[in-house]
């Protein structure tokens, strides 16, 4: 079975494009380039008319699978071997859930979301720097919650091993140092963490691939 990973280098797609590595599943990855505005691009909205990435094409379902959460629990349970998401214990993967929601939903949409697509939140242009600002300060908080997570030592974001969430934190770590803010001074377990997954070899292989570092 090979699936179509529909990506962008270095955007939230790229916490996919590491689960599949991880997994050892077969894929072929299709470049949507957000720079140029390929997603909103009538051959992609056929394809995924809600203009994001990463969307994931299943061998034998017309439709393609959208939404980072939703992509990461699939392929997770697809491949249980990996461990990368708890079985057999509720708490344990509602943890996991609990961390997704929030990432992709604050973190990501009303983080990153204000400073990249401030017009998301209001039309008139004249609000979009205060969005902006609003943002950072938003993201810099959350970045504060998940060093606390971090700062008694863990490996990895849950209790267990590595899950689906820790090649999320990874992404959004990236993030952090794309936008300025000092994540080795400021957040200096949860880079740790960070530097202990990049060494993974499917981490590798993907940033390679994908052309970025961890630095931004």
């Amino acid at each position: 079975m090979t699936y179509r990973l529909f990506y962008s280098p270095g955007a939230c797609s790229m916490a996919a494009h590491i689960v599949l590595e991880d997994v050892q599943a077969d894929f072929t990855l299709e470049h949507v380039d957000l720079a140029q505005g390929a997603n909103h691009r009538p051959e992609y909205l056929a394809i995924n008319p809600k203009a994001r990435v990463p969307a994931l094409g299943i061998p034998g379902q017309a439709r393609v699978l959208t939404e980072l959460h939703a992509i990461l629990v699939y392929l997770a349970r697809q491949y249980p071997q990996a461990g990368l998401l708890p079985h057999g214990d509720p708490l344990a993967e509602a943890r996991c859930h609990e961390w997704l929601g929030w990432l992709s939903g604050w973190v990501h949409g009303t983080g990153y979301g204000g400073i990249w697509r401030p017009e998301r939140f209001s039309a008139e242009t004249a609000h979009h720097e205060a969005i902006r600002s609003h943002a950072r300060r938003t993201i810099s908080a959350a970045c504060q919650v998940i060093e606390q997570q971090f700062a008694d030592g863990r490996r990895w974001a849950l209790p267990g091993g590595c899950t689906v969430v820790d090649p999320f934190l990874l992404v959004l770590y990236r993030w952090g140092n794309r936008i300025g803010l000092e994540m080795r001074k400021d957040c200096p377990a949860w880079t740790d963490a960070s530097l202990r997954l990049a060494e993974r070899p499917a981490v590798q292989a993907v940033l390679r691939r994908e052309a970025v570092s961890l630095d931004g």
